[in-house]
C-alpha cells in the first residue's frame, strides 16, 4: 500500500512538475523533424527523467538501509512525516527554500547551461540527456517523494518507489512535451485540491512506518532484536 502512494503522489504533483519543468519540455526542438523523431524524442526525454528518479531512489534507499542498521530510521521517518504535515498546514512551498540556497542556485545555473547546449542538437540522444538532467533539477516535490524511497530502507525498493513516482508524472509531462499541455482549468483546480490530501496521506504513512506498529505493508515491525544480536557479534 505504501508503494501505491508513490504513483498517486506523482500523479497529483504532476501539475507542479508541469509548471517547473514545462518550459524545458516545451523547448525541445521541433523544426524540420519527422513525426516519428518528434514523438520518439519526447518519449526519450521522459524516460530520461524517470531513470534519474529511479537512480536517486536507489541511492536514498541504500542510505535508508544504513539508517535502519544504525537504528535511527524510525525516528527519521516520523520526523519527515511531521515535516510534510507542517508544509501542508502552513502552505509552505519547499522550492522557495532551495531557491534561497546558493549551492542549489549555482547547481541550477550549471544545469541550465547544459540544457541550452543540448537543446541546440535535435538528436534523440540529446533529448534523452535533457531528460536525465531534468531529473536533477532542484525540486521540492521530488525531494518529498525521495523521503518515501528513504523510508523503504532498500536500494531496490527505493528504485521501485521512485519509478512509480516517475510514472505518475508521465501523463502530464508527456502531454506537455507533445502538445503544449492545454490542460483545462477544472482539471488544474481538481489537482490543486487533491494534492494536499495526498501529501497528508503520504506523511501519515511515513509516521506510521516510523511507529513500528507491526501492520503489514503500512507499519511493518522491524526485527530490532536480530539487528542488536548482529551488532553484538
Amino acid at each position: 500500500m505504501f508503494f501505491y502512494t508513490a504513483f498517486l503522489f506523482g500523479l497529483m504533483s504532476s501539475l507542479h512538475c508541469g509548471g517547473m519543468c514545462g518550459p524545458i519540455a516545451l523547448s525541445l526542438p521541433t523544426a524540420n523533424m519527422p513525426r516519428w523523431q518528434y514523438i520518439s524524442g519526447r518519449i526519450l526525454y521522459n524516460i530520461g527523467r524517470v531513470i534519474t528518479y529511479v537512480l536517486l531512489g536507489g541511492l536514498l534507499g541504500l542510505f535508508g538501509k544504513g539508517l535502519s542498521l544504525a537504528g535511527v530510521q524510525q525516528g527519521l521517518s516520523i520526523a519527515l512525516g511531521v515535516g510534510i504535515l507542517l508544509m501542508v498546514l502552513f502552505s509552505y512551498n519547499p522550492d522557495m527554500l532551495f531557491q534561497k540556497l546558493p549551492v542549489f542556485r549555482k547547481f541550477h545555473g550549471v544545469l541550465i547551461r547544459q540544457f541550452q547546449k543540448l537543446l541546440r542538437n535535435p538528436s534523440l540522444p540529446s533529448m534523452f540527456l535533457v531528460g536525465i538532467l531534468n531529473g536533477l533539477l532542484p525540486c521540492g516535490v521530488v525531494y518529498i517523494a525521495l523521503t518515501g524511497a528513504l523510508a523503504t530502507g532498500s536500494a531496490l525498493l527505493g528504485m521501485g518507489y521512485m519509478a512509480l513516482f516517475g510514472l505518475g508524472t508521465l501523463p502530464m509531462m508527456l502531454a506537455i512535451s507533445l502538445a503544449g499541455a492545454v490542460v483545462s482549468l477544472s482539471f488544474k483546480n481538481t489537482l490543486r485540491k487533491l494534492t494536499p490530501a495526498v501529501m497528508i496521506f503520504f506523511a501519515a504513512l511515513l509516521i506510521l512506518r516510523g511507529l513500528n506498529l507491526g501492520i503489514p505493508y503500512i507499519s511493518p515491525k522491524l526485527n530490532q532484536d536480530v539487528t542488536m544480536t548482529q551488532k553484538c557479534h
